[in-house]
């Protein structure tokens, strides 16, 4: 049997055919976390590609990784697979007995390499692919901190408006009798509503929360959220790129592995976090498997830009997919360093725009009462 057979008997080509697991319901919730983190999994694969190429046996270099360990689950999943190892089976196989701690395209490119002989070559190859897509959430995460730090104080600042500034100068107010200008008597009236049916508020927005929360463990409610992130301007073609470089770039280290075409879409539509994406994926790995070939349902799908299109066509009529994949991913990389830099510069001041007139109205409805006052008391 070659090692493409292999490989197709390990990972099924409909997923729908693997060994069925039991899920929750909507009302179930996962307390623990049972990934591995990525920034531990990447330090895992260097070290022990480090110790396969000095040529130490496998199953002493996962016992030496072990010990200097710190993530306490990681730590007992590389004991079991030592377990296993020392049970007779293979490294994939030991590793695939815990495939919810770890990514599916990770298992899908390690049972390739090890079939093949390559398993210290792949594994750098995994760990370089990891530290970019850290690097490329960090990036993410480091643009939206500043923005969402500032829209959250804008928050607190009009909480603390509405809540304990205002009421006094209501109470100020009322004790004069006198006709208050129109921007005056609206923010008091806002303020009132918001004093006075606050627990109301609250509580639609917890029942609200709660209601998105179960909506999103659903096919349909991940399918509505994406849909309506992607059509967002500006977040939207942010999210585009995040999804697609992860695409090209898991689907071109797998095919740089040997896994065969149909199992790596199966694998790197299963890793697609992106509802929409996932759903036009499937559609397009179910069109290659009817013989149409893979550039052209990518295309149909219209979830691809015209750069991406060209880079499939002539990498599948080349034969240079693996190759024209990187190039995408590593275009779509930088694409996504542009459209971050570019969310951010229209963000922060966006956010500073609206709290800016937020608090521009509240001192024009308080100063102008404050003058109507003055010239009322100057005319009597």
């Amino acid at each position: 049997m070659s090692v493409s057979d292999q490989l197709e008997a390990a990972l099924p080509d409909d997923p729908s055919s693997a060994p069925v697991k039991s899920t929750k319901s909507v009302w179930q919730f996962e307390l623990t976390a049972k990934k591995i983190p990525r920034k531990d999994l990447m330090h895992f694969s260097r070290q022990l590609a480090v110790f396969i190429k000095a040529g130490i046996p496998i199953l002493d270099a996962l016992e030496a990784i072990q010990e200097e360990m710190g993530n306490k689950f990681f730590r007992s999943v590389v004991g079991e697979v030592v377990e296993g190892l020392k049970g007779g089976a293979t490294f994939a196989d030991a590793m695939t007995a815990h495939g919810d701690a770890f990514p599916a395209y990770y298992l899908g490119i390690l049972r390739s390499a090890e079939m093949t002989g390559r398993l210290d070559v792949v594994l750098i190859q995994l760990s370089d692919y990891i530290e970019r897509d850290l690097e490329a959430r960090r990036k993410v995460t480091s643009a939206l901190t500043y923005p969402a730090v500032i829209a959250g104080l804008s928050v607190v600042v009009v909480i603390v408006l509405v809540s304990f500034v205002l009421p006094r100068f209501k109470t100020f107010f009322d004790s004069l009798n006198t006709q208050l200008p129109l921007p005056t008597r609206i923010l008091l009236n806002i303020s009132g509503f918001l004093t006075t049916w606050w627990f109301l508020i609250v509580g639609i927005a917890l029942v609200m929360l709660i209601l998105m929360v179960i909506g999103l463990r659903s096919d349909w409610g991940r399918a509505l959220r994406d849909r309506v992130l992607l059509r967002l301007p500006v977040f939207g073609d942010l999210m585009q790129h995040v999804v697609l470089e992860r695409f090209c770039r898991i689907l071109s280290s797998m095919m740089q592995a040997g896994v065969p075409l149909p199992t790596a879409m199966a694998v790197t539509t299963e890793a697609t976090s992106n509802f929409v994406y996932k759903q036009g994926l499937t559609q397009a790995r179910e069109a290659m498997m009817r013989g149409e070939g893979l550039a052209g349902p990518l295309i149909e799908t219209g979830l691809f830009p015209p750069s991406a299109k060209q880079m499939f066509r002539v990498g599948e009529n080349t034969g240079t997919l693996d190759d024209q994949l990187e190039t995408a991913a590593g275009y779509f990389e930088r694409e996504l360093d542009y459209k971050i830099k570019r969310f951010t510069n229209l963000f922060e001041p966006a956010v500073i725009i609206a709290m800016g007139l937020v608090v521009g109205f509240v001192a024009v409805a308080l100063v102008s009462a404050m003058y109507g006052i003055f010239r009322s008391n100057s005319v009597s």
